[in-house]
């Protein structure tokens, strides 16, 4: 599109290399579901692969770029009732009926935790997601415990999701040239059974405000429980969140649970 210059606000940096959108494409299974749902398109660079490679999928496109969603109605008029102008962040998958579809984008870095945080909002309804992230962020999200990358984001999508780090990406397949580098993330949703079996907004509630005190010792980090019973006794609470498995905060929520 002539005489686009990117905006900001939007962290825009557009996907421009052919070879690795067609490769991030085919590295869904499309198995299961039978919708992809894509976050911020921008000129439609995987939207085409993924109309070429995978057209008997229905495909949905968010983007919070009017300029841009016009520019994609024009250039994909078989999807137009398909192109949402929203801020992801604000989109509800059951206001259209959605309830088993991937996930898809070349996010934008700096709300890209954001995006992921609202994925699990709806995991339920996610089998799969691959995106591009800022390679920090994306070295976090498959950090082990133990590790000073292993974080929030690191128990939170590991609780639900199996990751895989599939390549690095230079900077300049993109443009504008962003200033960070970045990596492709694939996650598949673990099995029912096989995730959390706790309350889910506590074990949420506990992971984040271990690791907001990260170098406390749990015990001074999680006072907030203090008043349930036996709260000393509960195990773990000498090690410090990053000393802690997704496995493991799931048993220290459970313990909180049968206390309160």
């Amino acid at each position: 599109m002539r005489n686009f210059f990117p905006k900001k606000k939007f962290g825009q940096s557009f996907l421009k290399d052919k070879n690795i959108a067609k490769k991030i494409v085919k590295s869904l299974s499309f198995k299961g579901y039978n919708t992809v749902v894509e976050i911020g398109p921008g000129f439609g660079i995987l939207t085409q692969y993924l109309h070429l490679l995978y057209s008997d999928h229905k495909i949905f496109l968010i983007e919070i770029d009017e300029r841009l969603t016009n520019f994609l109605k024009q250039k994909f008029p078989f999807l137009e009732n398909r192109i949402i102008h929203k801020n992801f962040l604000k989109w509800n998958p059951e206001e259209i009926g959605l309830n088993n579809f991937a996930i898809i984008g070349n996010f934008p870095y700096g709300i890209s935790s954001q995006i992921l945080f609202h994925i699990l909002k709806y995991h339920q309804y996610i089998p799969e997601c691959i995106g591009m992230f800022q390679k920090e962020v994306a070295e976090r999200i498959v950090s082990n415990k133990g590790k000073k990358s292993y974080g929030i984001l690191s128990v939170l999508i590991q609780t639900f999701y199996d990751v895989e780090y599939l390549f690095s990406v230079t900077k300049n397949v993109f443009t504008p040239v962003p200033n960070v580098k970045s990596a492709v993330i694939y996650l598949k949703k673990k099995k029912e059974n096989d995730y959390i079996s706790c309350n889910k907004n506590l074990f949420f509630k506990c992971v984040k405000t271990a690791f907001n005190q990260r170098r406390k010792k749990l015990k001074n980090s999680l006072q907030l429980f203090n008043n349930i019973s036996n709260f000393y006794q509960i195990p773990f609470l000498d090690k410090r969140a990053e000393e802690l498995s997704f496995k493991e905060f799931i048993q220290l929520t459970k313990e909180i649970e049968i206390r309160k």
